[in-house]
């Protein structure tokens, strides 16, 4: 087992290097400010309390908030009919059907999201199937409907796949059961299916949630700086203004706020499991 053991140190060093470090060095740029000749630097909560006393930074969070919220409800309603299509379905179908949502994962998100400007710009494919309907000159690009489709279409697989995990696994007989008392579709599905596919239910929402609450490209490329989310905020800080102290605060803030969901997440998960047993 020992030698066995010893596989895993290159990993543990992988991720110590791309993961603890980076973290350590953003959290300890948001805890510094810049001192003079004789003190280099001073430790300081500063862009903590900035952030948390601009009314500007609350109202990006809470709007981002907001976004990702949509995002996920929008994803569910979308994603649980299609995963339990799908796993009603032989398991050669299943496979196909599983192919053809991956598939398009295997494309760089970036280039994916730039395809959609070409589709909502005014004279796209969408703005052409409007103009059928008496809709003309539609125009759905710098909107925030046109943020939510891009999200929606790039985190739609994430919750498909995770539900789809929970059903295919889930033991048939309990259906056969349910349909033997005389439970009706209604009720099987209400009762029985429906609980049972929570696991996955809650990994998809995590799944959207978090990389929806965070991102910052999507807004950039569809919303075109009309649409500023805390992602937003973070690059801007970075890559524009030069505030790497402030930016870090805010990096922190957010993967401190990721933490906390990803605790509730196991605490509901915990929950559900101690119900089924």
């Amino acid at each position: 087992m020992k030698k066995f053991s010893q596989l895993a140190y290159p990993y543990i060093i992988w991720s110590v290097l791309m993961l603890l470090l980076p973290m350590l060095l953003i959290g300890f740029y948001s805890l510094i400010k810049q001192g003079n000749g004789i003190v280099p630097f001073t430790v300081t909560l500063e862009y903590y309390r900035k952030f948390f006393t601009d009314k500007d930074f609350l109202l990006v969070l809470f709007r981002s908030v907001v976004i990702a919220i949509k995002t996920t409800i929008i994803c569910l309603l979308i994603g649980y009919p299609v995963a339990f299509f799908i796993s009603r379905c032989t398991e050669k179908v299943q496979n196909v059907l599983i192919l053809c949502i991956t598939l398009p994962t295997w494309i760089n998100m970036l280039v994916r999201t730039y395809a959609w400007i070409g589709i909502l710009t005014k004279g796209g494919l969408i703005s052409t199937i409007l103009s059928f309907f008496g809709f003309k000159d539609v125009e759905l690009l710098y909107t925030e409907t046109a943020v939510l489709i891009g999200m929606v279409y790039n985190f739609l697989p994430f919750m498909i796949l995770q539900i789809n995990t929970s059903l295919s696994k889930m033991d048939k007989s309990l259906i056969e059961a349910s349909n033997d008392l005389g439970a009706d579709k209604k009720q099987t599905f209400l009762r029985v299916i429906f609980p049972l596919s929570l696991p996955g239910v809650v990994s998809g929402i995590t799944l959207v949630f978090l990389p929806a609450v965070s991102s910052f490209f999507i807004p950039k490329l569809l919303g075109g700086g009309e649409f500023f989310l805390i992602g937003n905020v973070i690059e801007n800080q970075f890559i524009t203004v030069g505030e790497w102290n402030f930016g870090s605060a805010i990096a922190i803030i957010m993967a401190l706020l990721m933490m906390f969901m990803m605790m509730l997440v196991r605490k509901l998960e915990g929950r559900n499991a101690q119900r089924e047993d």
